[in-house]
């Protein structure tokens, strides 16, 4: 018998309502929230209070498109966290009383655990395109920056991490001293790619096994900023291509090469991506260019926060009858 599940995402400032049946994905609503842009990073309340207004027509925009009917929903998964604490409530609250009107199972999902998931979305019955157990997961995004060995769809373990800012951290913090306007990342992969990523040499931080910091590269390109502009006002915009490119390759080869080390000591050769930055042209393209490695890299659709990626966790969870009470309550941070 074929399990429908609805899957519902509200960490940050994207309201996300989606279907699957089995591991088939039938619809992924995604709502966006424009209004952080001119403050150049999210506001909390700001996106607590669009949740609110977005969650009810999310949801039944998800329902409608995937052609089933609320009798159909099996269960209910939501992200628990982390995540803003404003955001995860409106998600929490309406998943439990989805669930109470409806007398539904409720299944709780670690945000995280649900990127590296993503993998697993099928798009019709004969997708087989996902990875094998074990294999290594690069999870990186605004706040994460981890490497991951994944061992089933529900036992993962962190060996490496940020002890700092994470990737998508550096990018747009970078692209906000450039005087780019938020989100910067996908700003920075723009420019570079018409850019020379040779043009300047920033320095790579230093740190054991396989964690990873960026507040350092952060940081000394600032100065580097400040010096030159003392020179030549004009320089960030003279430069901007190649201040582009060459920021990124930094911040690609430091990605690459702790989950190069990891892959090398592990003798995983499985590698997958996930995440927001898991979109970034330069990333994809180092780790697909990699040799020896048999990679996996998302589609665009599942890079940034979606509830395909909760809803897909949650029937692996479903399937192992691994349910919460009405008594769950959201955590900002969750242990992974």
């Amino acid at each position: 018998m074929s399990i429908v599940i609805l899957g519902i995402e509200s960490s940050c400032d994207d309201t996300s309502a989606a279907i699957i049946r089995d591991e088939v994905i039938l619809s992924n609503v995604i709502a966006n929230q424009s209004v952080h842009s001119e403050y150049g990073g999210v506001v909390p309340e700001l996106a607590s209070r669009t949740h609110q207004q977005n969650i009810i027509p999310v949801v039944s925009k998800a329902i409608k498109d995937a052609g089933v009917k609320i009798e159909d929903v099996d269960a209910i998964a939501f992200t628990r966290g982390p995540g803003l604490m404003g955001s995860l409530l409106v998600g929490t609250s309406f998943a439990k009383g989805f669930a109470l009107a409806r007398d539904l199972p409720l299944i709780e999902v670690n945000h995280l655990h649900a990127h590296v998931l993503a993998h697993f979305i099928k798009e019709s019955d004969d997708d087989t395109d996902q990875p094998t157990f074990p294999f290594l997961c690069l999870l990186v995004s605004g706040g994460n920056s981890q490497i991951i060995v994944v061992e089933n769809h529900l036992e993962m373990e962190i060996i490496g991490q940020t002890i700092d800012d994470a990737a998508g951290e550096a990018f747009d913090k970078c692209a906000k001293i450039m005087g780019l306007p938020y989100p910067g990342g996908p700003l920075i992969d723009k420019y570079a790619k018409e850019g020379d990523p040779l043009r300047f040499n920033f320095n790579k931080p230093r740190i054991k096994d396989y964690d990873y910091s960026f507040s350092g590269l952060k940081t000394s390109f600032l100065y580097f900023l400040r010096d030159e502009m003392k020179k030549d006002p004009d320089f960030i915009e003279k430069n901007k291509n190649d201040l582009c490119a060459s920021l990124q390759k930094t911040i690609v080869d430091i990605l690459m090469d702790k989950l190069i080390k990891a892959s090398k000591d592990t003798g995983i050769k499985q590698i997958a991506l996930a995440g927001g930055v898991s979109a970034n042209s330069g990333l994809r393209s180092a780790i697909q260019d990699h040799k020896g490695w048999v990679t996996f890299i998302p589609k665009f659709s599942y890079t940034t926060d979606n509830a395909a990626m909760i809803a897909i966790n949650g029937y692996y969870k479903f399937l192992k009858g691994d349910f919460t009470g009405q008594d769950v309550v959201p955590f900002a941070r969750l242990n992974f």
